[in-house]
């Protein structure tokens, strides 16, 4: 049994933490929820025709607010459904409303009862009491249900868009960290990336006039140049025996340079509206799709990691690079591939960045390298190289941009977020170490320890001991 929990924790323990964050922020974040729109409209005629099942006429009143039409569309297909006779549809701010109802009750009766929305619900009862006619009319309004906001499909949502470009980044970046290296320049990348691509719409492919083909090929293009500056990443390191932090450190410096000379430190915004396709547009199934591509790029990298040669060499490369050499594993070629797919996917990131904000800038991409290494280590994968998989930096993405939101909706400060995410990473890379190595007292205070218990021996003790070594 303690070994099947061992196992479990050492499988799934990331998978728990997140779990545990998500039902903590859907507690603390529960607050009474107001239904409107269609939905509103529909259990505001159900509470109606409950209340008053003989009902003949009624009045559904609403404001000017974005989702008043829906509301009253639903309730009059309710109460239509149900046989009211008569519905009448309001629509406007307090004088109007006032002069529809009157002009209603002059022109036939009181309706039997008054459906409106929870946010118009207080005008509509001082209206209701200034006119005789209808002061003790039934008013329906729907029930305010407590739910948390955490879990509603906006929010889920919010969380799919905070995670993309983290958990995109991350792909290259955990197979860097399986062979034992590491990549620093990911965020400048992502930001070279924008910039690129920003630059060839506005002065090769038209501008805002760019046709679909035209930002198909500047995005493939701006990608391949962030992929080529990961091959000479890792060319330095396998070539020249660079350590990767050194590289990879000026390689972000170079590409920050060059990102903020080539947008000469100004956005660019001759960007189509049709480029925020991949940043802001909806799959088939209703799913934002940098969401599909997320889930279609990890699916790939798994496969890649798990079924196919290349993985086996990447987890050899980083358990032992010289044993994978002697097996015959051409070394210097794994560390280059797995560069060049880190700058992909930086500039996979950068590509999502322009398209949601439909603009480039050589500010995005900034602390990018810090979560992308954070989604991998807490999602298990080792800093040493040889352990891990996308899965959990996946579900190590998740965590972060579970923090992120929850911190956000608590009304936690920017500086608070960002001590609360450094415990984080610590938590993760120290979890990774003592999974590895069993915990230990340092070796001077063992000693020390054991000499206070020698000297703390009664003569007879040390005799007995004597006698027993003997």
């Amino acid at each position: 049994m303690r070994k099947f929990l061992s196992r479990s924790l050492n499988e799934y323990g990331m998978l728990l933490v997140l779990l545990l964050l998500c039902a903590y922020y859907a507690c603390v974040t529960i607050k009474p929820s107001a239904t409107d729109g269609p939905a509103g409209g529909e259990s505001c005629a159900k509470l109606a025709l409950s209340e008053m099942p003989a009902m003949h006429s009624a009045a559904i009143v609403v404001g000017t607010a974005a989702d008043a039409i829906g509301f009253a569309n639903a309730a009059k297909a309710r109460l239509t459904a149900a046989g009211v006779g008569s519905i009448r549809v309001m629509q406007g701010g307090p004088p109007e409303v006032r002069q529809q109802l009157s002009q209603s009750i002059a022109a036939s009766s009181a309706p039997d009862a008054i459906l409106t929305t929870t946010q118009d619900a207080a005008w509509v009862e001082r209206i209701q009491a200034n006119l005789p006619a209808i002061s003790r009319t039934l008013l329906v309004i729907p029930k305010v249900r407590r739910w948390p906001v955490f879990l509603t499909v906006q929010n889920l949502l919010n969380i799919g868009d905070q995670i993309a470009v983290i958990a995109v980044v991350a792909v290259g970046m955990t197979m860097v960290i399986l062979t034992g290296g590491i990549d620093l320049s990911v965020g400048s990348l992502a930001a070279l990336s924008a910039v690129a691509v920003s630059l060839m719409i506005r002065d090769w492919a038209g501008g805002v006039h760019a046709g679909t083909m035209a930002m198909l090929g500047c995005s493939l293009l701006a990608m391949a140049i962030c992929g080529l500056v990961g091959v000479v990443s890792g060319s330095l390191i396998t070539l020249f025996r660079v350590p990767p932090f050194i590289v990879t450190l000026a390689v972000m410096q170079i590409a920050s340079g060059q990102a903020n000379e080539w947008s000469k430190q100004q956005s660019i915004h001759d960007i189509p509206a049709s480029f925020t396709w991949l940043g802001k547009g909806a799959s088939l199934l209703g799913l934002p799709n940098t969401l599909v591509l997320m889930v279609l790029l990890y699916v790939l990298a798994h496969v890649l990691l798990s079924r196919m040669r290349l993985g086996r060499y990447i987890y050899a490369v980083g358990g032992n690079s010289e044993a994978a050499r002697l097996s015959g594993v051409n070394v210097n070629w794994v560390i280059l591939i797995v560069y060049f797919i880190s700058g992909l996917s930086a500039g996979l990131g950068g590509l999502i960045l322009t398209s949601e904000l439909q603009t480039g800038s050589a500010t995005y991409g900034v602390g990018l390298e810090l979560f992308a290494i954070a989604a991998v280590v807490l999602g298990g994968t080792s800093l040493s190289g040889g352990e891990g998989n996308v899965i959990g930096t996946l579900i190590g993405a998740f965590i972060i941009a579970v923090l992120h939101n929850g911190m956000d909706l608590t009304d936690v400060n920017d500086a608070r977020q960002r001590t609360v995410l450094g415990l984080v990473i610590l938590g993760g890379v120290l979890a990774d170490q003592l999974k590895r190595r069993p915990w230990s007292l340092p070796s001077w205070l063992v000693s020390r320890n054991v000499a206070d218990s020698e000297t703390k021996r009664s003569p007879a003790e040390k005799t007995l001991i004597e006698e027993k070594t003997i």
